[in-house]
């Protein structure tokens, strides 16, 4: 079946948006609003408005600013969240790079002795190579300069350049555990395998976040285990599944709190959902009583 449909313009989209029902007060409004966020972009802020997903007509109440306003509470959490992430990456590779290299070498990330899977282990070097070699940062320049082997610099300049992703996958394919749970430890993380999950999380939530992707709403295939205890602050168990937002702000903020304990992401979380008061949490997976959680009760 070829695909037939032809492009329209922005007033065109205007009054397709009016003639399934969307309340649109303000047209100039509405176009300017379009001219800077895609149509198909802002579907998936309007797609929660609709009333027959099928038919894509609206609730008799829903507007165009009711999408819009979700759009920017969406990017703005994005923003925040991506901000936790970098401490989480950076720590990360902090301690990655100063518990295996003291342990294993300056180029331990190369020598398969010290993973499980070889495949796992050759993908993730060859993506270390090319990430490597396109990277334009002085300390990696100086090294080429210098040297001609091996052919990566070291641990301590390399592990900086790579993606998140792979250095993921690198914590989760390390043969030795007693490594791997000194830095979950380090972490206040009691195990290496919940510490794998939350990585795989943060690593997830990092690529929609860097794709601008919708995610106040959405329902994550990579859910985060939840731990009845931790040694630092953290949630009351919920009898719901995992599958929302608010168990990977939850696995965030505990992150934060044992990397930076002074860290402003519980109360930049709560001002911006008090500037949203519109957007719905429970979309989220927010319980009612969250803010009772010790994790959040400041």
């Amino acid at each position: 079946m070829n695909y037939s449909k032809l492009p329209i313009s922005i007033s065109d989209q205007i009054s397709l948006l009016k003639g399934r029902g969307l309340v649109i007060g303000d047209d100039a409004y509405a176009k300017e609003q379009l001219g800077i966020i895609s149509y198909f972009r802002l579907a998936d802020y309007l797609q929660p408005l609709e009333d027959n997903h099928s038919l894509h007509t609206f609730k008799s109440d829903a507007t165009f600013e009711d999408a819009v306003t979700l759009y920017y509470f969406d990017k703005e959490l994005r923003s925040l969240i991506f901000t936790a992430i970098q401490s989480i990456e950076i720590a990360l590779r902090s301690k990655m790079i100063n518990h295996c290299a003291l342990r294993y070498g300056a180029h331990w990330f190369m020598d398969f002795e010290w993973f499980k899977d070889r495949s796992i282990f050759m993908s993730t070097l060859k993506k270390i190579i090319g990430d490597t070699e396109r990277s334009k940062e002085e300390y990696v320049k100086e090294y080429y300069q210098d040297y001609t082997s091996p052919i990566l610099p070291p641990a301590w300049k390399t592990l900086e350049v790579i993606t998140f992703g792979s250095l993921s996958k690198m914590y989760e394919n390390l043969k030795e555990k007693v490594v791997k749970r000194e830095i979950a430890r380090e972490l206040k993380v009691p195990t290496h395998l919940i510490l794998e999950n939350w990585i795989q999380c943060t690593a997830v939530m990092r690529n929609l976040c860097c794709h601008h992707n919708r995610i106040w709403n959405r329902r994550f295939a990579v859910k985060p285990q939840l731990p009845n205890r931790l040694e630092g602050k953290w949630i009351i168990p919920s009898a719901s599944l995992p599958v929302k937002l608010y168990w990977q702000l939850c696995v965030f903020q505990y992150l934060e709190d044992a990397i930076h304990p002074e860290n402003t992401f519980r109360t930049k979380l709560k001002e911006l959902l008090a500037k949203y008061p519109s957007v719905d949490i429970v979309a989220m997976g927010f319980p009612s009583d969250w803010q009772d959680n010790p994790l959040w009760n400041e």
